[in-house]
């Protein structure tokens, strides 16, 4: 299994998630509820086993590339948005989870990915699944929280009510910030056994502490100032530029292209 068989699971994974989310829409019977959920899980589960077939047929973790890390985004994005539904009934997150996994699902179908099995030596390292896959969790669940800020702003502007929308962007905030922790720790790890040393101010390394920060600043700003609730959606809107950056844009930083964090396209 390789990249070329991906616009077939693609295809699938679409038009199963597309069908679900129509039918989510609307409250129907037990059995159309029933149909509705086997339709969201058999579409992530065909794009998690092409994740699982690729991993095979490169004999690698695919985490090396970008493509490789928007392929567990679309997943973990689409994963978050139906946990947050089927807890909280939130149907616009359902909507936007898989509107947005479905959209860089078709980024890599648009931009197809290398098919090099390689591993650099600094990669091949007990650290570097969990230190992808913690951050690309953190990245799905923050995403989620901007948006969930971005609404909050919307309802705010409105004079409608936003307790729920910041409770929510709060919890929300708390988990990815706790994978994002576990990132920096174990990419210091990763980076001690690889090279010597836990810290060496790359770019990316400069620009995972920013974001880190951000998250934090919105974190204490929610402890001391609850009642600053404007604000506090703002700084959560806007920390997500700065994910953003360290995610990819620092590809396109000067400074970052002799950086050793620096994804293979």
């Amino acid at each position: 299994m390789t990249w070329i068989h991906y616009p077939i699971f693609v295809y699938i994974t679409t038009f199963l998630w597309l069908m679900g989310l129509l039918m989510a829409l609307y409250d129907q019977s037990r059995m159309y509820r029933i149909f509705r959920d086997i339709l969201l899980m058999t579409g992530t589960a065909t794009i998690i086993l092409f994740s699982i077939l690729l991993w095979h047929s490169l004999e690698r973790p695919p985490f090396r590339t970008l493509a490789e890390t928007r392929l567990w985004y679309s997943i973990f994005t689409a994963i978050i948005g139906l946990v947050i539904f089927y807890r909280w009934k939130m149907k616009w997150m359902l909507a936007y989870a898989l509107v947005m996994a479905i959209v860089f699902l078709f980024i890599n179908y648009f931009k197809p990915d290398t098919f090099d099995k390689t591993l650099m030596p600094a990669l091949q390292s007990p650290w570097f699944i969990p230190h992808v896959i913690v951050y690309i969790i953190g990245y799905a669940l923050l995403a989620v929280s901007s948006l969930i800020g971005i609404k909050g702003l919307y309802l705010l502007y409105k004079g409608k009510l936003v307790d729920k929308s910041i409770w929510l962007a709060d919890n929300v905030v708390y988990i990815g910030f706790a994978f994002l922790t576990f990132g920096l720790l174990f990419g210091a790890l990763w980076a001690k056994e690889a090279w010597g040393h836990y810290w060496t101010w790359d770019p990316k390394e400069t620009w995972a502490f920013i974001t880190w920060l951000v998250y934090l600043l919105y974190i204490h700003f929610r402890i001391r100032k609850r009642k600053s609730v404007k604000a506090a959606l703002w700084i959560l809107a806007l920390a997500f530029v700065a994910l953003l950056i360290c995610w990819f844009g620092i590809n396109y930083l000067p400074s970052a292209q002799s950086s050793v964090h620096v994804y293979s396209s």
